[in-house]
């Protein structure tokens, strides 16, 4: 067969320096703006090299749409269908075959392969394009590659592709050379496109289409948030005249892959095309004929939900390079203009910020456990924060002993869903019961499909929502529901149904606690139990509570499990939950209910209480007074109540603060004494807190009460940890005291700014008479830290802050001295304080 002519692209004078780099490094980084031809002509420029000896390239697309569209455009460029040398992997659609060399994947499957067989013993090469969209499985997948590549396989090529990104930063992290390609552009003209008085933006962007339309040539990219402005955007198109002079087409990854084709390929009959799309169309795919981008500034990105649990997609708005990026496309076969949606006084953020420093990480954790390894490189480091509240969710779970993954968590991790979804979906006894699941499922993942009526409160029961479903299927379609949501409900119910290989239907009927049976499973720190005191309220296994609203569909339930949680600092509030059978709680975790005795800080007398509590996790159940408590338990109950109450409950006094206040400066000062053995301790509070059972809870042995603890306890308990060596140390770099010219021994003061987490700078408040003679400020910290010396007037007044003893000697202190010497004149002002005698007296009478 013959092979079509292959057009020319920017990118393509910079294939054999990309060549000969891999030839002698394993790793690159590439910068090329969109449209340079990085994804679909660098793989196939790589096949025939010999390190690659015949293995595979694996490139890795973080959208479907595009994956489908580079493996089909590489595929055609051979003469060839894609499955053959070129083939790709997405979600529920595989085109590969044994012929296949180039493999064009989405992230998550990326990540599977590497779980599954970390050396990768064929495949020759890992290319990660658009990086700079910086999703968190690319950063996973990319921390896993240099780690096979550094302990398994150093001759597996990584390449990095981005379009827009610090790729100076990039190649130094990863300790490869750097190439960037020209694109192929002409000049846009950008300007912003005002919106009127409280314009929706579906009017306002037909408004720019009319436009565009009337005075611009070329077709119309319009970049919109996600399908639902795409569909009003195209309800409003309707009835305008754009449609007489254009088709209006939609691209998202959603669209049936015919759709997609036929937006992806040029008009057959050279009609204009306005063309609706999602962020899709950035960088990852080229549309032909495009002239004129109108850019809504917003795009659909994951945000962590605290609500649900779950990452969700938000709108928000877009940062900068993504705005030049997009207004890049209306410059690639001619002059174009971009039209922006926003005010052009507003500023947008520089870069995208990365997935991992704002998505919940349970996903991500379970990897890493999975992996074996959690100390991998990672562009950005994950939150150690959000990281640990992960590894606690993931135990409460099942999927995690300790930190280490359980069979179960294999299992869940095998599903390639959030592991919240996982363990539920694995956790039913039957097939009518998964079933159920996969409809729990689809219903967490997606938006409400239930609309309020005019001035009610949103439901809070999922039952509610499962019913709508259920008679979607039968036909029926509630007022308050949303057909086109229940139809894509319904379709994610099928998926998941395929996805566990199910044949069972979902059932017609199900009682509303088996609901919450099954969500137990994803939400086991959410399951509730009713306040005895207050039937609106509920206690939460996580040790929080949350609050009804007043027209609740859940009012009187005993037991609640919570899907939705609003969070409050003052009130939580339960946005959507499913009653919970009891006995069935108890038949799936037993070992969960315990009873115990327990020596308690009770917050509302500020005392110990000595109780026996039955408990569900750390809801209480019952509790009932202990008349003879255990003596050895008290100093636990003490410590919780330094817990609760803060550090200000402990007995400082300005000496021992002094003391905490040297030792962290010394820290900051020294690094070196931060590490080893023998290092300093961190005093912070936050320290402290965490390793009050190490240092504080010693001394509270013994004691019933806390004002029982004196200063001289508190301060043995802090220096607990320090041998005398080092006490003289921290005594010897950072006195208390020091004498000054005059002879006296003058307070040196500490202090520690918590909200920054840096040492104030340390002060030595002094007559300016004792420092006669000193020519330098004085220092500490073995001469690495100089003292704020404030300078007073006989009268103990400031005269002066300065670190700059000789400058103030030779600039300010003839100044002071004109103006202090007639209001003191009993005391010394020489006009040489060089050589001046210091003193912290006055002049001897008659002199």
């Amino acid at each position: 067969m013959t092979r079509p002519a292959s057009p020319a692209f920017p990118i393509d004078p910079l294939l054999p320096e990309i060549r000969a780099s891999l030839a002698v490094h394993p790793r690159l980084v590439l910068e090329a703006p969109p449209g340079a031809g990085k994804t679909t002509q660098v793989p196939p420029a790589l096949l025939d090299e010999p390190w690659l000896a015949g293995r595979r390239i694996v490139m890795l697309e973080p959208r479907r749409v595009a994956a489908r569209a580079a493996a089909g455009f590489m595929a055609r460029q051979r003469g060839e269908a894609a499955g053959e040398t070129v083939g790709y992997r997405i979600r529920f659609e595989n085109k590969v075959s044994s012929a296949t060399r180039i493999e064009v994947v989405t992230e998550g499957i990326l990540t599977r392969m590497l779980q599954d067989d970390p050396m990768l013993e064929s495949v020759g090469a890992l290319l990660f394009d658009e990086f700079h969209e910086r999703h968190l499985s690319a950063d996973l997948g990319l921390a896993l590659a240099l780690d096979v590549q550094a302990g398994l396989r150093e001759d597996l090529r990584i390449v990095v592709m981005s379009a827009t990104l610090d790729g100076e930063r990039l190649a130094k992290f990863l300790d490869a050379p750097r190439l960037s390609s020209a694109g192929r552009s002409y000049p846009v003209a950008v300007s912003h496109f005002p919106a009127r008085r409280e314009e929706a933006l579906e009017h306002q962007t037909r408004r720019a289409i009319e436009q565009a339309l009337t005075q611009h040539p070329g077709d119309v990219l319009v970049f919109l948030p996600g399908q639902r402005e795409i569909a009003r955007t195209q309800a409003a198109l309707d009835n305008s005249d754009a449609t007489r002079v254009a088709d209006v087409l939609t691209l998202h990854g959603e669209l049936p892959v015919e759709q997609q084709s036929r937006v992806l390929q040029p008009d057959p009959d050279g009609h204009r095309r306005v063309v609706l799309a999602t962020n899709v169309a950035e960088s990852s795919v080229t549309l032909p004929g495009v002239r004129v981008v109108i850019d809504s500034g917003l795009a659909r990105e994951p945000r962590y939900d605290p609500n649900s649990g779950f990452a969700r997609l938000d709108v928000v708005n877009i940062a900068q390079a993504s705005a030049d990026q997009r207004a890049g496309r209306a410059g690639r076969v001619a002059e174009g203009v971009a039209l922006r949606l926003w005010p052009e006084s507003q500023r947008l953020e520089p870069q995208r910020r990365p997935e991992i420093a704002q998505v919940e990480l349970a996903g991500l954790a379970l990897e890493l456990a999975a992996w074996g390894d959690a100390n991998l490189r990672f562009v950005d480091t994950p939150p150690g924060g959000a990281l640990a509240a992960a590894r606690e969710l993931l135990q409460r779970l099942g999927a995690l002993d300790g930190a280490v993954i359980t069979a179960l968590g294999r299992r869940m991790l095998a599903l390639g869903t959030h592991p919240r979804l996982a363990a539920m979906l694995l956790a039913p006894r039957d097939a009518t019961e998964q079933a159920l699941a996969c409809d729990l499922a689809a219903l967490l993942e997606a938006r409400d499909a239930l609309r309020p009526g005019p001035g009610r409160q949103r439901s809070d029961a999922l039952a509610e929502r499962w019913q709508a479903l259920a008679a979607f299927r039968n036909g029926r379609v509630a007022p308050e529901a949303s057909r086109s949501s229940l139809a894509a409900l319904d379709q994610a119910a099928k998926q998941w149904r395929r996805r566990l290989r199910l044949d069972a239907p979902p059932p017609r009927e199900a009682p509303a606690h088996l609901l919450g049976d099954l969500l137990l499973h994803a939400f086991p720190d959410r399951i509730a139990r009713q306040h005895p005191g207050d039937p609106y309220r509920y206690q939460l296994a996580n040790g929080r509570s949350a609050k009804l609203f007043d027209e609740s569909a859940l009012y009187g339930e005993p037991w609640i499990v919570i899907s939705e949680l609003r969070d409050d600092p003052r009130d939580a509030r339960v946005l959507r939950g499913a009653p919970l059978d009891e006995q069935r709680l108890r038949r799936e975790f037993p070992g969960r209910f315990v009873t115990e005795d327990r020596v308690i800080w009770d917050a509302a007398v500020r005392g110990i209480a000595a109780v026996r509590e039955t408990r569900y996790d750390r809801i209480v159940i019952d509790s009932r007074p202990l008349a003879k408590p255990d003596p050895s338990r008290y100093a636990d109950a003490l410590v919780d109540a330094v817990r609760q109450l803060g550090l200000q409950a402990l007995p400082w006094t300005e000496s021992l603060a002094q003391w905490r206040a040297r030792v962290r400066c010394l820290r900051a000062w020294m690094p070196e004494l931060a590490q080893g053995d023998a290092a300093l301790p961190d005093l912070s509070d936050t320290a402290l807190l965490a390793s009050l059972d190490a240092w504080l809870k010693p001394a509270l042995t013994g004691k019933t009460r806390l004002d029982a603890l004196d200063e001289q306890d508190l301060g043995e308990a802090l220096r607990s940890t320090l041998d005398w060596s080092m006490r003289q140390k921290i005594d010897a770099l950072a006195p208390t005291r020091i004498t000054v010219p005059s002879g006296m021994e003058r307070r040196i003061e500490y202090g520690f700014d918590d909200e920054t987490d840096a040492p104030v700078a340390p002060v030595l408040a002094v007559k300016l008479q004792e420092l006669f003679g000193l020519a330098d400020t004085p220092r500490i910290a073995d001469g690495r830290v100089p003292l704020t010396l404030h300078l007073l007037s006989p009268g103990g007044k400031p005269l002066q802050i300065t670190q700059d003893l000789k400058g103030f000697w030779d600039r300010t202190y003839p100044e002071v001295k004109k103006e202090m010497k007639g209001r003191y004149p009993k005391h010394p002002w020489p006009d040489d304080p060089w050589s001046a005698t210091a003193t912290h007296r006055a002049k001897p009478r008659g002199t």
